[in-house]
C-alpha cells in the first residue's frame, strides 16, 4: 500500500477551491491501494457542524483521513505562518514517509520547508492551481524557488490547457504537466421540490424579467464591479442578482445605490443556490484576471444548462470553460459595456440561450463530473 501525503494550505471544515480539489483527491484515492494523510494549517472556520481554530495544532480526523492542522501565528500577503508547522512537516515526513507528496501551490512558505526533503525518496506532484500574480514583489522573490521545485516534481497539474500555455512557469516543464479540470459535486446540487418550489418563488418574484445570476467572493478578481457597471446600461427588463459577500460587498452596493436592477442576496445556502441556478436566464461569471484559474461555479451554472457570459483572461481556464459562442459569451476583459451587449443579445434571443445552455450542459457532463475527475486523477496516480 502507497503512502500518500497531501500539502494543502487549509482543509475542510475551511471551505475554498483549492481545499475542495484537495478533499475531491483524497475522495478519489478512497477504496485503492493507498494510506493517505493531510497537512495544512489551521483556521478559524465552521461547515457542517464542524468547527476549527485558527490558533490551536491538532492532529483530526476527516472521512477517515489524519488531518493535521498547524495552528496559524500570523498572515503575511495572504499566507499563513505557523510556529508549529516544521515540526510537524518534519515528523510525518520522517516517520510516515510518504511514497507519493501531493502539493498544492500557491504555498511559498511551505515550498521552503517541502524543498529541505527535495532528495528523498518520495514522488512530488505539484497541483498548480495559479501563478501568483497579485503579490508582484514576492512573485520575483520566489522565482527560483518555483524553478527548484518544479524541477524536482515528477508530474505537474494544471486544471486546464489553458493554464498550461498561459503560465511563464508551466511552460518551461511542459512535458511535465498534465490539465486534470476540476469537478463539480453532482451530489451537493441535487433538486428537491422543496428547492424547486424555491425556484418558482423567486422567478414569481422577478416575473417578466430576464434574471442574471452571479456568484463568488466579492473580492477584486472575481470582476462583480464590472457586472454592476454592466447593469447601468441595461434597461429594466433585467433583474442582476449576485449573491455571496467580502470585502468588496460595501464599495459594490454604494457603486449600485439607485440601481433598481441590481439586488444583492448575500452569503446564501446550497438550497438557494442551485433555485436561484433553477431560476436564473443567464449566468454571469464577470471574473477579470488569472488568479480565476477555472471556474467551479461557471461549471455549476452550465451544469444547469444556463449560457455563461465571461470576460476573455489570456491563460485562465475560464475561457477552457466556458467556450465562446458555443456554451456561452465571451467578452474583451473588463469591457462593462460589451458585457451589457452580451447581456442584451441573450435576453432578445431565447432560441440562443437555449442552445447554448445545451452545449454548456453537455460540457460539463463529458468533462466536468467527479467521475471523470476520478479517473483522471487515478489514471495520474498509477503512471506514478
Amino acid at each position: 500500500m502507497k503512502k500518500v501525503l497531501h500539502i494543502s494550505k487549509y482543509y475542510f471544515p475551511f471551505v475554498g477551491g483549492v481545499e475542495e480539489v484537495a478533499a475531491d483527491i483524497t475522495a478519489a484515492l478512497k477504496g485503492e491501494d493507498y494510506e493517505q494523510k493531510i497537512i495544512c494549517f489551521n483556521e478559524d472556520s465552521t461547515t457542517d457542524g464542524v468547527t476549527t481554530h485558527r490558533g490551536e495544532t491538532v492532529h483530526d480526523n476527516v472521512g477517515g483521513v489524519e488531518v493535521i492542522r498547524c495552528g496559524t501565528a500570523v498572515k503575511f500577503a495572504s499566507q499563513a505562518l505557523s510556529t508549529t508547522y516544521h515540526t510537524e512537516l518534519k515528523k510525518v515526513m520522517e516517520e510516515y514517509k510518504p511514497d507519493i507528496v501531493v502539493f498544492h501551490y500557491p504555498n511559498p512558505f511551505v515550498s521552503e520547508l517541502l524543498l529541505r526533503y527535495k532528495r528523498s525518496d518520495f514522488k512530488l506532484v505539484i497541483y498548480w492551481h495559479l501563478d501568483i500574480t497579485k503579490q508582484k514583489i514576492l512573485s520575483k522573490f520566489f522565482y527560483h524557488q518555483n524553478i527548484e521545485l518544479l524541477k524536482r516534481a515528477d508530474k505537474i497539474v494544471a486544471t486546464s490547457p489553458n493554464y498550461i500555455k498561459g503560465s511563464p512557469f508551466l511552460r518551461r516543464f511542459r512535458d511535465k504537466c498534465v490539465a486534470i479540470p476540476n469537478c463539480i459535486n453532482n451530489e451537493r446540487l441535487t433538486v428537491t421540490p422543496e428547492i424547486e418550489r424555491l425556484a418558482a418563488k423567486i422567478r414569481n418574484k422577478y416575473k417578466d424579467k430576464i434574471i442574471c445570476f452571479g456568484l463568488g467572493r466579492h473580492i477584486p478578481y472575481k470582476g462583480f464591479i464590472k457586472l454592476v457597471e454592466a447593469s447601468r446600461h441595461l434597461d429594466d427588463r433585467f433583474a442582476i442578482l449576485i449573491g455571496g459577500k467580502g470585502d468588496l460587498t460595501g464599495m459594490l452596493m454604494k457603486e449600485a445605490s439607485g440601481d433598481s436592477k441590481v439586488h444583492f442576496l448575500g452569503k446564501i445556502s446550497d438550497s438557494q443556490l442551485i433555485a436561484c441556478l433553477l431560476a436564473c436566464d443567464i449566468f454571469c461569471f464577470p471574473s477579470i484576471t488569472k488568479n480565476e484559474a477555472f471556474g467551479i461555479a461557471l461549471a455549476e451554472g452550465m451544469y444547469f444548462g444556463k449560457p455563461a457570459v465571461t470576460f476573455t483572461i489570456p491563460g485562465s481556464g475560464v475561457n477552457y470553460v466556458n467556450v465562446k459562442n458555443v456554451t456561452g459569451l465571451e467578452c474583451p476583459n473588463s469591457d462593462s459595456v460589451a458585457y451589457a451587449k452580451a447581456l442584451e443579445k441573450l435576453a432578445a434571443d431565447p432560441a440562443l440561450r437555449e442552445k447554448f445552455g445545451k452545449a454548456g450542459r453537455e460540457r460539463v457532463l463529458n468533462n466536468f463530473t467527479y467521475d471523470t475527475f476520478r479517473q483522471n486523477i487515478l489514471e495520474l496516480f498509477n503512471d506514478l
